[in-house]
């Protein structure tokens, strides 16, 4: 048996025990000092990214329900009513629109968009039911029952409305006007920071779709044509009493 030299032992050796714990020193020290930069860091970076699924939720939001009110259509609640049926208030809206959804037939929906509790918190939802003319007299709020509630957002986002007519004039409530709105403009706030964001939606349809007078004003010429039945009867009573 053949022994190793004393020096070709020492070339072939490794880390000694100092070098060794002088390198898991370093290493705990980089590592510390990363941890660290991180606990800084990823709080930032969630901050972030929750901040644009906000606003890519409010931006889809806005969509939506811009989409759906410029959706709205003239449509009366009876045969004895010239009003369209449209109750518009600071924090809800009903309307008349064609219908829309899955498995859903053609026809016109009532939708309502509001906001209601879920869970003890406010959410902007919206709801809807298939339309059908109303009793005459009858009130909104006796005859209109929805279902099929979508919510579209969550607190802490509240949603607001607020209309205008062709004079441009703002106003917190429409409600037994003789013409739909000429644009929405929907603003959500968040309840937290106090940021609001807002956009307009038009109102495509202004006027019944039997009308096709280009001023809308249809009542009147209907209002004529009554007059001039009326009067051609009594002219053809005082004829028909001539000798």
């Amino acid at each position: 048996m053949t022994a190793v030299p004393t020096d070709r032992r020492a070339r072939e050796g490794g880390f000694t025990l100092i070098e060794a714990v002088v390198a898991l020193a370093l290493m705990g020290l980089v590592l510390s000092a990363l941890a660290s930069i991180t606990a800084q860091w990823l709080p930032n970076w969630n901050r972030g990214v929750d901040r644009i699924q906000r606003d890519e939720a409010i931006g889809t939001a806005l969509q939506r329900i811009a989409a759906d009110l410029a959706a709205a259509e003239y449509v009366p609640a009876n045969r004895e009513s010239r009003h369209p049926l449209f109750d518009g208030s600071e924090l809800s809206v009903t309307f008349v629109r064609t219908s829309i959804g899955p498995n859903i037939g053609p026809g016109l929906d009532v939708v309502h968009l509001g906001e209601t509790t879920d869970r003890g918190e406010f959410a902007a939802v919206r709801s809807r039911m298939r339309f059908a003319p109303l009793p005459v007299g009858a009130t909104l709020s006796e005859q209109l029952h929805f279902g099929d509630p979508v919510i579209l957002l969550h607190a802490p986002f509240r949603l607001s409305f607020a209309y205008a007519g062709a004079d441009r004039v703002w106003k917190s409530s429409w409600r037994n006007a003789e013409r739909l709105p000429a644009m929405i403009r929907l603003t959500i706030r968040d309840a937290a920071s106090q940021r609001s964001i807002a956009t307009i939606a038009p109102i495509h349809a202004q006027v019944p779709s039997d009308c096709t007078r280009p001023d809308g004003k249809c009542e009147d010429k209907d209002d004529k044509s009554n007059a001039a039945d009326g009067n051609g009867q009594v002219v053809a009573a005082g004829q028909g009493g001539r000798p």
